[in-house]
């Protein structure tokens, strides 16, 4: 039994996207299932001269041995998932729960305009007020639209069953740890928990069968939309940086600040983390750009790293370098 949970650790956009895709080339897992909101969480891959943006799929779909699944706890907009599975050429090995629930345009709707919309800045794929539906108990689920029965599948029998064959799984979260309902900066949150346990329980996994929790930082912290973020940069300090981003699902540019060990710190505890994944280090350190070693990296590189490491009592195990899937350092044994 191997199951990996990664999870971010600030607000999303810590690459996590990248980090999975990577794990699901590396360590060949038999099942990558999605945890987390809905379609308002997306994830960039880029693959050589390739570039992929995902919403519903796992990110892991480029290992063309693994069953792609969706966990009980996610809900779905069927057109954006069928249009992935064909665009992404997953047919016959993607998969959802039939409990997973189903976002239509009444919710599209009601994302788009009203308080919530001008209050914390929803990103308008319906994914709120389908999960608010879900617990008025009024929701539609998967098993109640004929066009979806043949991605039907019993998710978390599959997973478990895979891992009590000693097969790997990797479950994929969405978002960041302070974007959870519970444990972020509420009211600038998203619509369910999204750390490691909430995740665990959008799959049907339970809390005994985690082998490994990764969870994801950036090299610096960058937050989309409304909500509070210590020690935020101007727009021109954050460009002079090379910070500037945009979402991959609004297209909204991102707030950035530098690296947070206080919120670090308490992402570790709130996730039981057991490894740190650190991203786009070539943007902190551009001579660090691309390498595959850690012996490659520059002296600054390697005391940021151990810094991290000292502070929050947990290594560093896999490095991003760069933008393409394979630009990664494993420390990994």
């Amino acid at each position: 039994m191997t199951s990996t949970v990664v999870v971010g650790g600030f607000f999303g956009d810590e690459g996590k996207g990248k980090i999975i895709s990577y794990l699901a080339m590396k360590d060949n897992p038999k099942i990558i299932v999605r945890g987390g909101a809905g379609p308002n969480a997306g994830h960039t891959i880029r693959d050589g001269d390739k570039v992929y943006k995902v919403r519903m799929l796992p990110c892991g779909f480029l290992n063309k041995n693994a069953k792609m699944m969706i966990g009980p706890g996610v809900v779905i907009n069927p057109d954006i998932l069928k249009k992935e599975i064909q665009d992404f050429n997953t047919s016959g090995r993607s998969f959802i729960d039939q409990y997973c629930g189903i976002i239509e345009e009444t919710h599209l709707a009601r994302d788009s305009k009203g308080e919530l919309k001008e209050k914390i800045g929803s990103t308008g794929s319906g994914t709120g007020p389908a999960n608010a539906d879900r617990a008025m108990r009024v929701l539609k689920l998967a098993k109640d639209i004929d066009s979806l029965s043949s991605l039907i599948t019993d998710v978390p029998q599959e997973i478990n069953s895979a891992l009590s064959a000693n097969e790997n799984v990797l479950v994929e979260g969405t978002q960041g740890t302070f974007l959870s309902l519970w444990h972020g900066t509420y009211p600038f949150v998203t619509s369910k928990d999204v750390t490691a346990s909430g995740i665990c329980a959008d799959v049907g996994l339970g809390p005994t069968k985690v082998d490994e929790v990764i969870v994801v930082f950036k090299s610096y912290v960058t937050r989309v939309g409304t909500g509070p973020l210590n020690n935020e940069l101007s727009l021109e300090d954050a460009e002079k940086k090379g910070w500037l981003e945009f979402g991959t699902v609004t297209g909204r540019q991102r707030r950035a600040a530098n690296f947070d060990f206080d919120l670090a710190k308490r992402a570790i505890m709130l996730n039981s983390a057991t490894q740190i994944s650190l991203t786009k280090l070539d943007i902190l350190f551009p001579d660090c750009a691309g390498k595959n070693s850690f012996d490659e990296l520059s002296k600054n590189a390697k005391a940021f790293i151990k810094n991290i490491e000292d502070e929050l009592n947990t290594p560093v195990t896999i490095i991003g370098t760069g933008p393409d899937t394979n630009d990664i350092i494993d420390r990994r044994n």
